[in-house]
């Protein structure tokens, strides 16, 4: 099934402030930072879109940070800047992304 189309905008985002892929100590504040600006499924779909092209450990590892985000709350803040630094510096924007 194709993404929505704002939806696939956030994943190649992602992709452009991750060209290497996510690291393993980005996903809880990444994911964190998604959940303030999209719903619980529309995070859940990125995720599974970027655990598609994952290896097995790091979609394992994606599907855990999800999953500690939606149960714990926010990571602290410094890491929260740290991932929207990197992404800001790969053309995601600040904004919440628009609904097309």
């Amino acid at each position: 099934m194709a993404l929505p189309e704002f939806l696939s905008k956030v994943v190649d985002w992602l992709r452009a402030g991750y060209p290497e892929g996510v690291p393993e100590h980005d996903y809880i504040p990444l994911f964190a930072l998604l959940g303030s600006q999209l719903t619980n499924d529309e995070v859940t779909i990125i995720g599974d879109e970027l655990t598609f092209s994952a290896d097995p450990q790091s979609a394992d590892a994606i599907k855990k940070a999800i999953a500690a985000v939606s149960s714990r709350g926010k990571p602290n803040d410094a890491d929260i800047a740290r991932v929207r630094a990197h992404l800001a510096a790969g053309g995601w924007p600040l904004a919440a992304p628009p609904r097309s």
